[in-house]
């Protein structure tokens, strides 16, 4: 078996964990035979005090056919 990986940024508006997941749902769109992610770093956009936007950095693993 031979495994790509792709970097993606997911972003939301509740949480870290919902911007993991939207880069998840986003690239199982377009890749097939996704295997894992691993999620390299989090950063969030802040306007006025307030964190505004979540986002996460993922390594999204996907067999090649």
């Amino acid at each position: 078996m031979v495994v790509k990986v792709v970097e993606i940024i997911g972003s939301s508006t509740k949480s870290w964990e919902d911007a993991a997941n939207a880069a998840v749902n986003e690239a199982v769109k377009t890749i097939r035979g996704v295997l894992g992610v691993d999620v390299i770093g989090f950063t969030a956009e802040v306007k006025d005090g307030k964190v505004v936007k979540y986002k996460a950095s993922c390594k999204i693993a996907f067999s090649v056919e």
